[in-house]
């Protein structure tokens, strides 16, 4: 790979901004920030644009074409909170430079018929082909099933453990099997046992304090179905837990559309017919939920210095899974953020530097000397304004500039 610089351009390096800086790129990486252009560089004129680090979408569910059309939006790993992309199945994604990068945590401890079975349409079958491994399905009901399961999921490749707490009540399926504290407490202490990372699905309130009573990590939803309260936003604080917001799913939920986002013109000509189908849908199975109490979730969470990381919840190209779509819909969260009250700078730090460095994913998330080149050039400053984000000049998945975009 030749030397690239990247002149001109202002830098926001996931953390901060920096100004206008040389960022030249040595192969995968980057050798410098700042200084001069070297001799024999291939020079990028970034005059106008702003440089981040490539995206990073902390909750996502990956079905065919999803990962590059995740990179065509500059979104450049995605981490998958239930799904195949486990280390044993991915040798072929993590070289494809053409794709974005992906993490998952394999499939959720949950118990038999619990969440996620109810969203699926009776009959309903993806397809797509199972990998060569097929994925471990661990269900549990009791404290020592959770606990057998861990050490075969990341035997399996899982690079984290999720645990599932619903009850249905919010997708309209009430009275769904659960895990009890007691299980969820089990799994969680052998999780952490091994040194892995856990996270919980909770869109409940009462799912969330289950969480962090359990010590879980971070909860991948904010929850949908009360208005904070000062003693959960307390508890998720002083537990040290991450949130995943996803209010673009909430919105979703809610049975708001995507149609704004389909109708922008830098959405509309990266998405195929059937992603703007399901861009245009809604899951729409909590009408009652308001959003406007979501955000003041998101903000009280903020003033109490939680880790906020963005998230979409994007999975297949299914109008049931309507409403968000991948790489597009992390733009929309970027401007749920800041309508939240995260400043823009807060909003695209909760999409590079935090979500990797609460992954430990330190070869990533930030534009600093020695770490993959896996960077957004953007018209515009999005560190002023969010909304440019989808200004998309170039793009680069570990030095390599996608093509087209």
């Amino acid at each position: 790979m030749a030397v690239t610089a990247i002149t001109g351009a202002r830098v926001f390096d996931g953390e901060k901004a920096l100004g206008v800086r040389t960022v030249v790129l040595d192969g995968r990486r980057i050798r410098q920030v700042g200084g001069e252009v070297p001799e024999g560089a291939e020079v990028v004129d970034g005059r106008g644009a702003t440089l981040l680090p490539g995206l990073i979408d902390a909750h996502v569910h990956v079905a065919p074409g999803a990962l590059a059309l995740a990179l065509r939006f500059g979104v450049t790993t995605e981490l998958e909170m239930q799904g195949m992309n486990t280390r044993e199945n991915r040798a072929h994604i993590t070289e494809d430079d053409a794709v974005a990068d992906v993490r998952s945590a394999g499939f959720a401890i949950t118990p038999p018929g619990g969440h996620p079975s109810e969203l699926m349409p009776e009959g309903f079958r993806p397809d797509w082909e199972l990998p060569p491994t097929p994925p471990l399905m661990p269900f549990s009901t009791t404290p020592e099933e959770a606990v057998a399961f861990v050490p075969h999921l990341l035997a399996r490749g899982s690079d984290y453990i999720k645990f599932m707490i619903d009850d249905g009540s919010v997708e309209g399926h009430p009275g769904l099997p659960v895990l009890d504290q007691a299980t969820l407490n089990a799994g969680v202490a052998e999780a952490h046992r091994h040194g892995a990372l856990t996270v919980a699905h909770a869109l409940t309130l009462d799912a969330t304090r289950m969480a962090a009573e359990a010590g879980v990590d971070g909860v991948v939803h904010v929850f949908m179905d009360r208005p904070h309260t000062e003693e959960v936003v307390d508890l998720v604080a002083e537990a040290g837990m991450f949130v995943v917001p996803c209010v673009c799913l909430n919105a979703s939920m809610m049975g708001t559309t995507g149609d704004e986002l389909a109708d922008d013109p830098r959405v509309a000509r990266r998405l195929d017919a059937k992603w703007d189908e399901t861009l245009r849908s809604s899951y729409n199975r909590y009408p009652q939920g308001k959003l406007e109490d979501v955000l003041d979730t998101v903000r009280a969470l903020a003033a109490a210095g939680v880790d906020l990381l963005a998230g979409t919840d994007a999975s297949m190209a299914e109008t049931f899974f309507g409403g968000v779509a991948h790489g597009a819909s992390l733009h929309q969260e970027l401007r749920y953020l800041v309508a939240a009250g995260l400043t823009p700078q807060q909003a695209l730090r909760a999409a590079t530097a935090t979500p990797a460095r609460r992954f430990n994913l330190g070869d990533r998330g930030r534009v600093a000397e020695g770490l993959r080149a896996d960077l957004l050039l953007v018209d515009g400053d999005p560190t002023e304004n969010v909304d440019d984000t989808l200004n998309t000049r170039a793009i680069w998945r570990r030095g390599a500039r996608l093509a087209g975009a």
